[in-house]
């Protein structure tokens, strides 16, 4: 009998242990992000290069480009003014970072037509955001689980404007950063597309401008 009671013991305990370990799977210091770009309405941008570094020193390059996430609605307003709620991009997870430092980010805008690059620091505040979004339950939804990724959005506008936004545990975007950008010297590409953006400006946003302009200030 006694050999049985030690041996129940020693299961409980070795349960007690595992249900431990299961519920400390997600680390806050290690969690998973992506990093999306995104753009004003009718603002096209397209990104030449990124880099992230992370708090622990460690540059990564190329971390995402091409097209910014944006769109083109027709519906008669100045629809290109400000960043809008809606903030969405193309996930793309930055492999083996840790929690970002600093971003950067080298992008051409379409519309004026210019290049920009600049180094965006992140604050405390967005990495504090980042880790509850992955540990946390959104209190509205708790059925719905963790999030399995941390989002960060960078906003890229005419004028060199970058703004930086995380999601929080219910997905709500959040302002955590915004830059001022300095322009590439070299132009498109570096110099190496003979002063040639990726690609002309859409119909649409020839059309937007016309009536509208370009919203500088409104970023």
């Amino acid at each position: 009998m006694r050999v049985v009671v030690i041996l129940l013991a020693a299961l409980i305990a070795t349960g007690c242990q595992a249900t431990v370990e299961s519920g400390s799977q997600v680390n806050p210091s290690t969690a998973q992000w992506s990093l999306s770009f995104n753009e004003p309405f009718f603002m096209k941008a397209w990104v030449e290069d990124s880099a992230v570094e992370d708090i622990n020193g460690k540059v990564f390059h190329r971390t995402g480009g091409g097209r910014a996430s944006g769109g083109e609605p027709e519906n008669g307003t100045e629809s290109a003014r400000g960043w809008g709620e809606n903030v969405t991009g193309s996930i793309r997870e930055v492999v083996g970072a840790d929690l970002p430092k600093r971003i950067y980010v080298r992008w051409q805008s379409i519309v004026e037509p210019q290049t920009y690059r600049a180094w965006v620091d992140i604050p405390e505040e967005a990495r504090q955001i980042m880790q509850a979004s992955v540990t946390q339950l959104c209190p509205s939804s708790p059925q719905n689980g963790l999030n399995s990724l941390a989002l960060v959005y960078v906003g890229l506008a005419p004028g060199g404007i970058v703004e930086v936004r995380v999601a929080d545990a219910c997905m709500k975007s959040i302002k955590v950063a915004r830059a001022q950008a300095e322009i590439e010297p070299l132009g498109p590409d570096q110099g190496k597309s003979q002063g040639q953006y990726a690609y002309p400006v859409s119909e649409k946003a020839k059309r937007y401008i016309e009536k509208y302009g370009i919203p500088y200030g409104s970023w």
